[in-house]
């Protein structure tokens, strides 16, 4: 995680984010700073509190990267077994980014990550060349058990960067299209659906076509997924931003914001907490400002 240093609304990334909501003023503009570090810290004395072992790298005012706080869409780490040898081998991925501060953000992010030891590193960021994106685990839903990815197109995601990422990683994949209301494509897949050991959350009124929509659920139920099935109303509430993770005595949690958390209803919730104990921090600031919410605020290291 990163704490942030100049978080702010981002100029770049506004087009195609409909989450995102700019302040009134510079003053208004200070004020969620200052919020934004205050609820950074509080998630993550809550997440470690709960078990959970985070690392937190501390953001740098220059080069001015107000999404720093979103470290998931730079890099994804992944551990799998070597077929030929039988060994662990760690990969790091690095991705194409839409927004040019998002690649100055990428940049700080390597200075740490070029430290840990991987086995294979698979860079994706010559795909900026011909201006197209795959933004980490925001572009990618992953079910890592079963090596599968799902993702929606949009200026963030293209299906060529998605094609050799799967290819260079072992996945099968699903690409289907998703829009909000106004039928406005919906900029990441981790706005639309979140895939954990047992359940998935996902909005399937976004996903417009009828057959993509009957293709993602067999997917889903394919591998042994039980869909709990959120709004449009509730997907502007970031109730499909959520990661599963597990703490140090092994337990399942279910990490979303407050804002999430409110929106679903008591069934939903008591659904999902058959299997996970949810754990939700408020962080309703990041929220507006940023168009992200708790799951882009991690970025998993295996």
């Amino acid at each position: 995680m990163v704490r942030p240093v100049r978080f702010a609304f981002n100029e770049e990334t506004a087009a195609n984010n409909a989450f995102q909501q700019k302040s009134e003023s510079a003053e208004a503009a200070l004020k969620i700073q200052r919020e934004a570090v205050e609820e950074f810290d509080a998630y993550v004395d809550l997440l470690r509190r709960n078990g959970v072992i985070v690392d937190v790298l501390e953001d740098t005012p220059e080069p001015f990267t107000p999404d720093s706080i979103f470290p998931n869409n730079c890099f994804s780490t992944h551990c799998d077994v070597d077929a030929d040898s039988g060994k662990e081998k760690r990969t790091l991925v690095i991705y194409p980014m839409f927004a040019a501060n998002r690649r100055l953000e990428r940049q700080k992010l390597m200075t740490v990550l070029g430290k840990m030891r991987f086995d294979e590193v698979v860079d994706l960021t010559g795909f900026e060349q011909q201006n197209l994106c795959l933004e980490g685990t925001g572009s990618l839903i992953l079910d890592r058990e079963h090596h599968m990815a799902y993702a929606c197109l949009s200026p963030r995601t293209s299906r060529e960067v998605m094609d050799e990422w799967a290819r260079r990683m072992g996945y099968d994949y699903f690409l289907f299209d998703s829009a909000d209301e106004q039928g406005m494509p919906v900029y990441h897949t981790n706005v639309v659906m979140h895939v954990g050991t047992r359940f998935a959350v996902v909005c399937m009124e976004s996903v417009r076509d009828a057959g993509q929509r009957r293709q993602l659920r067999e997917l889903l139920e394919k591998n042994g997924k039980q869909i709990v099935d959120i709004s449009f109303a509730q997907m502007h509430q970031f109730a499909g931003n959520m990661l599963e993770v597990r703490n140090d005595q092994g337990e399942k949690l279910l990490v979303m914001s407050q804002t999430a958390r409110q929106s679903l209803t008591t069934e939903q919730v008591r659904l999902l907490e058959t299997d996970v104990r949810i754990v939700a921090p408020d962080i309703c600031a990041i929220e507006t400002a940023g168009g992200g919410s708790a799951r882009c605020m991690i970025a998993e290291v295996y």
